[in-house]
């Protein structure tokens, strides 16, 4: 099964490459990622319906995934954090998760079968009360870059958060329901190969 993962995230081509054989990553570029929704949940939808209207659809592959990830500030549920652009914002933010729950959510669409297959997951994640020479260790390491919220749980931020609800895979960018369609769909071309 050949997969195009329409994404530049490494974390997302790390998680895909450790379950398929054959990915190859490709980012998006000029993808409007700004939203006029005030519930999360639809402006995460909105932004992955975009990128897969941006993918071109050709006989190359099997399948095409796309996905986003939003961290929801823990003060407003309409309002995502964003990636930090700067030292600067990626200590905001991780001051304003220290000590405190957020949701995170992630839309991922599949391109299997000859359609779209659209799913919106969130997961509940808690940052414990870090030290600031932790803080210092966060920022110094750049853990935080092109990373929603500025952190990465799958990296130096899983020492300090634990995953209270949902699943792992919603907080380092897709769904586990995108992720079992795709368990599901390589079964199948095992089956129709053998």
């Amino acid at each position: 099964m050949r997969i195009l993962l329409a994404s530049a995230s490494e974390r997302r081509g790390t998680i895909l490459r450790q379950r398929f054989a054959n990915v190859e990553q490709v980012a998006l570029k000029g993808v409007d990622e700004s939203v006029s929704h005030q519930i999360l949940s639809n402006q995460v939808k909105e932004v992955a319906s975009r990128k897969a209207e941006a993918v071109v659809l050709n006989d190359e592959f099997d399948v095409v995934v796309v996905s986003d990830t939003l961290v929801e500030d823990p003060d407003d549920e309409h309002v995502a954090l964003g990636k930090p652009v700067s030292r600067e914002q990626a200590v905001a933010m991780l001051l304003r998760l220290r000590g405190r729950r957020h949701r995170v959510w992630s839309a991922t669409m599949v391109h299997a079968m000859d359609k779209w297959h659209s799913s919106v997951e969130y997961a509940v994640v808690e940052i414990e009360d870090f030290t600031d020479d932790a803080l210092v260790e966060l920022i110094e390491s750049d853990s935080w870059v092109g990373k929603a919220g500025g952190y990465d749980l799958a990296g130096m931020m899983g020492k300090y958060a634990q995953l209270i609800e949902g699943t792992e895979p919603t907080v380092l960018g897709f769904t586990q329901s995108s992720l079992d369609l795709l368990d599901d769909v390589q079964s199948m071309f095992s089956m129709s190969r053998s």
